[in-house]
């Protein structure tokens, strides 16, 4: 017997004849319409659920980096020459200097923190500050120069900067004066009472809910005042061109800070929850792997309904000379087409998703009365989408594999097909 070439012109001809047929021919059934649209949908949500958890998570990570310090240099405290614990950096300034003079540090701030009160009116609510200079303030991606604020950045120096969230809660704007209470503040010979400071609101920036609900920058020099730390800094506060990075940092940083500095970075801080969506996304992934298995294992049906209508085609081909490589392949390029077209029209249909997902959630949010999306338990202030060209290639693999795998059993099958036997009742 006659062998050809595999995948010949004439194999794609026959294959596109019996796809093309109508269904009284006994061409394309309706399980291969299902396996089709199944197909489509699995591969749409997956990349969309992709780009989603892609896009949930370079925001989080940008609302960490970009409103705080990618690493803090802070002092462990030491016994001074009265025996007293202090804590907290002296010659702030030249560890600062230091600390910038290193290979891919952006910006060294010494800071002053502490937990205050903030009242006006009837209004009451919690607030952590941040004493900073204005040139330090400025260099903060979502609070300074380009950030989403309002108000003159430049008046800083003769008032406070709060976030949006303190704004609404205080019902204050730009102008208005709030109160700060630090709790213990005035030393008298009676110990310490609290010391209460009326300022005036000189820009308020978003950041993010959990920063804008609960920082307050307020000048440093008034910070080492308002706290009695005249002379200190408490930390410098440390931004890096490469956060990925930022355990390449540690021994310059540690040396640049004295022999009493450790350092706390933001993959401290944020690690768990960044653990935890990594587990999500694999979790989900497999989730939405086995939708796409599901889709793909339609076409098993509707291809076994075509090897069974198409018994008679098979006989005559095989007696035409025909070998059982080229049958398998006939079927196998029916079965691969319903892959290849279902993928395809899924990954235009979760592109366009994760495109136009600002829309599409618009829509949503109106239909549903509003209230879709929480900030609160999110901790950013909408639906994001990232579309990655890893995420498209590893829905396509995935996709596609499933659909090639399973399309070679039925196809098996029909080159097996014994010609006698699909002719005897012919």
């Amino acid at each position: 017997m006659a062998t050809t070439k595999p995948f010949s012109r004439f194999e794609f001809l026959i294959a596109w004849r019996y796809l093309r047929a109508k269904r009284a021919e006994g061409g394309v059934s309706v399980m291969t319409w299902i396996s089709l649209i199944g197909i489509t949908l699995a591969v749409f949500a997956l990349i969309a659920t992709l780009a989603v958890r892609s896009g949930f998570r370079a925001e989080f990570v940008d609302t960490i980096l970009g409103s705080n310090a990618h690493v803090t240099v802070y002092s462990a405290g030491r016994v001074n020459a009265d025996g007293q614990s202090v804590k907290g950096f002296a010659d702030y300034e030249t560890i600062a200097q230091n600390i910038s003079a290193i290979a891919g540090v952006k910006n060294a701030a010494p800071v002053i923190r502490g937990q205050v009160m903030l009242t006006t009116g009837q209004s009451t609510t919690g607030a952590e500050v941040y004493g900073i200079s204005l040139q330090d303030l400025k260099a903060i991606p979502r609070v300074g120069i380009g950030a989403d604020a309002y108000g003159n950045i430049e008046d800083f120096a003769t008032g406070v900067a709060i976030g949006s969230g303190i704004a609404r809660s205080l019902g204050v704007t730009v102008g208005d004066r709030i109160r700060v209470v630090a709790p213990s503040g005035v030393k008298t010979a009676f110990g310490s009472s609290p010391r209460v400071n009326a300022y005036s609101v000189a820009y308020v920036f978003t950041a993010g809910p959990d920063v804008d609900k609960t920082r307050l920058y307020m000048p440093f020099a008034e910070a080492q005042s308002f706290f009695n730390r005249e002379g200190f800094a408490d930390e410098i506060d440390v931004m890096v061109r490469d956060p990925e990075a930022i355990d390449d940092y540690a021994i310059p940083l540690m040396q640049a800070g004295g022999p009493d500095a450790l350092l706390w970075t933001w993959r401290d801080s944020a690690g768990g929850f960044l653990r935890a969506l990594d587990m999500e996304d694999n979790v989900m992934f497999i989730i939405m792997s086995i939708l796409v298995l599901i889709a793909a294992m339609n076409i098993v049906s509707g291809l076994i309904m075509l090897v069974k209508n198409k018994g008679r085609d098979i006989g005559i081909l095989r007696t035409m000379g025909l070998s059982e490589g080229s049958i398998l392949r006939i079927f196998f390029i029916c079965g691969a087409f319903t892959g290849v077209v279902g993928t395809a029209m899924g990954v235009i249909l979760g592109c366009l998703f994760a495109i136009y997902i600002d829309p599409i959630y618009a829509f949503v949010n109106y239909l549903a009365g509003g209230g879709v999306w929480d900030p609160d338990l999110r901790h950013i202030y909408a639906l994001p989408a990232k579309l990655r060209l890893h995420d498209v290639l590893s829905a396509v693999s995935l996709s596609l594999g499933l659909s090639f795998i399973v399309t070679i059993f039925p196809a098996r099958r029909a080159a097996r097909m014994n010609p006698v036997e699909a002719l005897r009742y012919e």
